[in-house]
This record gives structure tokens, C-alpha cells and sequence, in this order.
């Protein structure tokens, strides 16, 4: 997994226990080299992400505290020295640890709310007393008969042996309908904070910049954030690290798509009247084509719209990565938290669709926490997603859905109080965050959006690849996730290329459309009977 991580290579063993680290350096580049190991040796610890709130961590310790390092996730081994693992509760951030307590021989590993770091755990039937963890799969599967994906927003204490749900946030019952009314204020403050907290770091980053909605927003949040923080007009906030637009002035965005695309003309637009500093990248069909046995390598997964979706966004992210950048900003979540795919039109109640929009938020980690995580590690750059922000979350999902719903004969596109909550229109003084063209423009799923000819292709490719007495047979060879389709089939050839082993499908996850709503068996966002209708 050097890839993930291509600025050091550190390894610690202490007694029955090996840490390996391959370590992406975004803060406390010279000295946070990992694994950590504390000034008294009691502790041990890997990391992958990052911790927001870490400046203001180490102020609440208390007691006094030799810190090695400026890396943002040395305070979680002093914190555990303080409060074991409660610890996690208090972290505001995006992460996967593994920490050893040396003097007890105990290993504490979680995962962040989500699951916007990857983490997978497994066991050797050999060694039943062993337990090993890795961001990826591909670690682990030649030494596993047993693998699976570390659930998000739980913690594994090797004194018990079990793993247990540590995020308990108000809104994870989805039976649980909210009564509150959308707070407009709220949900635009708390987003931009959410911007904001994640500008921490000390190398060159930038925006993913689709033209969408949601990357829209998020890029034009971090240039004001970035403006304000360069200029020494934010609010001070001794809470977060605001190390980025610090040290690198203005803000990159990045696009790609076949040429004359929808993403690739909105972004455009979006990146003029941003301002930013723009790169745009037009790809072949060959050259996507060509890349898709190596995304599967890295996705780790068979899952036919994951697949989809990634393959442009690990071309992009390998150019970005040339360009010498290692972070980016990316709009991941949105669309769950706000019911903004189109097949939530479908909804037949308001509960319904509150319930399919907790579902969603709660399985983000096996499929776009899944794409932004291992799409861009694949060339070490990393994405941080501000939708998925655990305070922006309390807002946004505790909203009635009735506010949510797409009503056209009121006007209300798909995520109507996102989009109303960035709409100046009211207020001739403010400035417009985005064009109404954009901050109206209805969704595109990424793999539609870069050009609707990509899906087109796939389909016909693997229908010249899989012939029908193969996809009849398809239950024969997999009895879990048969493939339904020829494309389907092809991508489960592929994954099994790279992960023979039974033991790796056990964490993968296929995305599955609602056809009780009367949706198409095909994910795409074009293939939703109302895709192509206008708003008025």
C-alpha cells in the first residue's frame, strides 16, 4: 500500500506487535513521521487522516505532556494516556488508527463517524489469536481467510475482543423522523466551518470542481474561507489549523471529462466566476478503458456504479498529484444527506425518504467515501469531505423531510434548502456565491456528468466481452452478488484477478436501486425516467 502513502516508510516492533506505516506528510510534514511511539515508550501508534480540532486537543489536556512532533495526530495517544478511549468522541476529524498500549499488551483501533478513511481487520484460522488491520485490503488478503471492512464509527478494545459502536449521533435512528424546520442560517454557517477546518495543511491543495452543486459550493466556501483566513479577516478561531492558505495563496480547482463534457463546460463557468486558479483535464474512452482493471485493483471492489464513477476521478487524481498537490477538497455526501439523487424522486412519503436518506449516510463507506478515499490514495493525494462534517451533519439530518422533498409544481428541485441556504438573491448587497445557473443546475451523477458516452462504451465493451451463456451461468461461479448484468460480470472477473481469495468479497458492498420504488436496475442517474425533465 506504498502508494497511499509515498513520503516515508516507518516500521516499530515491541513484543508480539509490528506497525507499519506508509505515511502521505499534509501536517507536521518534517517531524510527524510514523509510527509514533511516545516519549516513555508506553505507547504505539498509526494513523491515517486527520484530526481537526488537534491544536485545541492539546490545550484541553490535563496534564502535562511531552509532544514529539507537530503532526495533528500525535494528541491521540495522549489523550488515551488521559481518558482511554473515550477519546474518540472528542476527535474532529477523518481517520482509521491502531494504538497499543504497550504496558497493558492492549490494541485500540476505530474508525472515523463514516468511514471516510478505509479500514479493514482480519484473522488467520492458523493463528486465531492474531488480529490484523490495514487501510486496504490488498494487505491483507494472502494472509487472511477471514476479512472484513472495519465499520465506521466504532472502536475494537483487544481486552473484550469486540468491536462496538462508539458515534451515537440524534439523527442515527431512521425510523426516527425529525419535526425540525430547516435552519438556513445554521446549515450555511455550519458548512462553511466545516470548509473551513479542513484548509489544515502545510502542502498545496485544491478543489475538486465538477460543476455540480455540491463541488460547486464547496469551492466557492474555500475561497472566501482561504480569502479571509490569507488576509487576516477571519474570525478567530484558536480551534483549527489554518496552516493552508497560509502558506499557499489562492485556491486550485481541478476538472475532467471527455471533451465538450456537462462537467467540463460548468466547471469552467464555475471556476471564472470563482476565480480560481483552474486545470482542466479531457480524457479518452481508450484511456479510461485502459485504466479500469488497475481502478478495481485500488477500489477493491466489484461494485458496477463505484467502478463507474472512480475511473475518471483516478485519472484526475493522478494529474493533480503531478501538479505537485496532495490535498483536495471533494463533495462526497451531499447527495445522501439531502435525498439529491434523482431516484429519491421516487420517495412514496417523507418518511420513506428520510429513511433512504439515513441508510445512504450510514453505508457512504462502501461506496463514495469508499471512490474519494481510494481513487485519489491510489496516487497519494488526499480528499476531505466537508459534507460529512460531524457538526454540519447534526444540522442537516435533523431537518424534516418534508423540507427535503422535491416538489416541481412548488418550484423545490432536488436539495432545495441547500441551494436556498447559499442563494443572495434576496439581498442585493451580498455576493453570490455561484451563478443561479449553477447553484440550480439539476444532478449529474460524476460518472453521467464527465460525458455520457463513457457509461455507453462500458456497457458495449462488456457485452462484447461476456457472452449471455456466461451471465446464465454467473450464479454457478458467485452465489454471493451474482452479477445481473454483463457489465457487472466483467468488473467481477477483474476484482477476482487481483483478490482470488473467497475471503475478499466478504467486505465488498454492491449498490443496490430502490426497484420497489420503481426504479431502474441501471444506477445511473441518466437511466431515472426524470432526468431529462426541466424545471420551470
Amino acid at each position: 500500500i506504498r502508494h497511499r502513502g509515498p513520503d516515508w516508510s516507518g516500521c516499530h516492533v515491541v513484543k508480539n506487535n509490528i506497525f507499519c506505516h506508509e505515511r502521505l506528510a499534509i501536517v507536521g510534514v518534517e517531524s510527524g513521521a510514523q509510527p509514533l511511539v511516545s516519549e516513555d515508550g508506553n505507547y504505539v501508534l498509526c494513523v491515517n487522516g486527520e484530526i481537526y480540532n488537534h491544536k485545541h486537543l492539546r490545550k484541553q489536556l490535563k496534564k502535562p505532556h511531552q509532544f514529539k512532533t507537530n503532526s495533528d495526530c500525535e494528541v491521540i495517544m495522549h489523550m488515551y494516556d488521559e481518558m482511554g478511549t473515550d477519546l474518540v468522541n472528542h476527535l474532529d476529524g477523518m481517520f482509521s488508527f491502531v494504538l497499543l498500549d504497550v504496558k497493558h499488551n492492549r490494541i485500540i483501533a476505530a474508525r472515523d463517524p463514516i468511514g471516510i478513511t478505509t479500514l479493514y481487520y482480519g484473522w488467520n484460522s492458523k493463528m486465531p489469536e492474531a488480529v490484523y488491520f490495514s487501510s486496504e485490503l490488498k494487505a491483507l488478503n494472502e494472509e487472511c481467510d477471514k476479512i472484513l471492512a472495519f465499520p465506521p464509527g466504532h472502536l475494537y478494545d483487544s481486552e473484550t475482543k469486540e468491536t462496538t459502536r462508539w458515534f451515537n449521533p440524534t439523527w442515527w435512528d431512521e425510523h426516527k423522523i425529525p419535526t425540525n424546520p430547516a435552519d438556513l442560517k445554521a446549515l450555511r454557517e455550519s458548512l462553511e466551518k466545516a470548509v473551513h477546518k479542513r484548509l489544515m495543511a502545510e502542502v498545496p491543495y485544491g478543489v475538486l470542481l465538477s460543476g455540480g452543486l455540491d463541488s460547486s459550493l464547496i469551492a466557492s466556501i474555500a475561497v472566501r474561507e482561504a480569502q479571509k483566513i490569507a488576509n487576516g479577516t477571519a474570525t478567530e478561531d484558536d480551534q483549527f489549523d489554518e496552516s493552508g492558505p497560509k502558506s499557499w495563496p489562492g485556491v486550485h480547482s481541478f476538472s475532467i471529462g471527455l471533451p465538450g463534457s456537462p462537467d467540463l463546460l460548468a466547471a469552467r463557468e464555475v471556476a471564472k466566476f470563482l476565480g480560481t486558479i483552474h486545470h482542466e483535464l479531457t480524457f479518452t474512452i481508450q484511456e479510461a478503458l485502459d485504466a479500469v482493471s488497475d481502478v478495481i485493483y485500488h477500489l477493491e471492489t466489484y461494485d458496477v456504479t463505484t467502478i463507474r464513477a472512480s475511473t475518471p476521478m483516478y485519472l484526475l487524481s493522478r494529474k493533480i498529484k503531478a501538479l505537485g498537490v496532495k490535498m483536495v477538497l471533494s463533495g462526497e455526501g451531499s447527495d445522501e444527506v439531502f435525498g439529491g439523487y434523482l431516484y429519491f424522486h421516487q420517495a412514496p412519503d417523507a418518511a420513506a425518504f428520510h429513511t433512504e436518506c439515513v441508510t445512504r449516510v450510514k453505508n457512504l463507506h462502501t461506496a463514495d467515501c469508499l471512490r474519494a478515499n481510494k481513487s485519489t490514495m491510489a496516487w497519494g493525494l488526499e480528499a476531505r469531505v466537508p459534507f460529512l462534517d460531524k457538526e454540519f451533519l447534526e444540522v442537516a439530518m435533523n431537518v424534516t423531510p418534508e423540507e427535503k422533498l422535491h416538489k416541481k409544481d412548488q418550484g423545490r428541485a432536488e436539495k432545495y434548502i441547500i441551494r436556498k441556504a447559499f442563494d443572495t438573491s434576496d439581498d442585493p448587497e451580498a455576493k453570490p456565491y455561484l451563478p443561479d445557473n449553477i447553484l440550480w443546475r439539476q444532478k449529474e451523477q460524476f460518472s453521467d456528468g464527465v460525458g455520457y458516452s463513457w457509461i455507453d462504451t462500458l456497457k458495449a465493451v462488456s457485452e462484447n466481452k461476456v457472452s449471455a451463456e456466461e451471465l446464465a451461468q454467473a450464479g454457478s461461479r458467485w452465489s454471493k452478488d451474482t452479477p445481473d448484468t454483463k457489465e457487472a460480470y466483467m468488473y467481477r472477473v477483474m476484482f477476482e484477478q487481483w483478490f482470488p481469495q473467497p475471503a475478499c468479497t466478504a467486505s465488498v458492498v454492491r449498490w443496490i436501486p430502490r426497484a420497489d420504488w420503481g426504479c431502474p436496475s441501471d444506477p445511473s442517474g441518466r437511466a431515472q425516467k426524470n432526468h431529462d425533465q426541466a424545471y420551470d
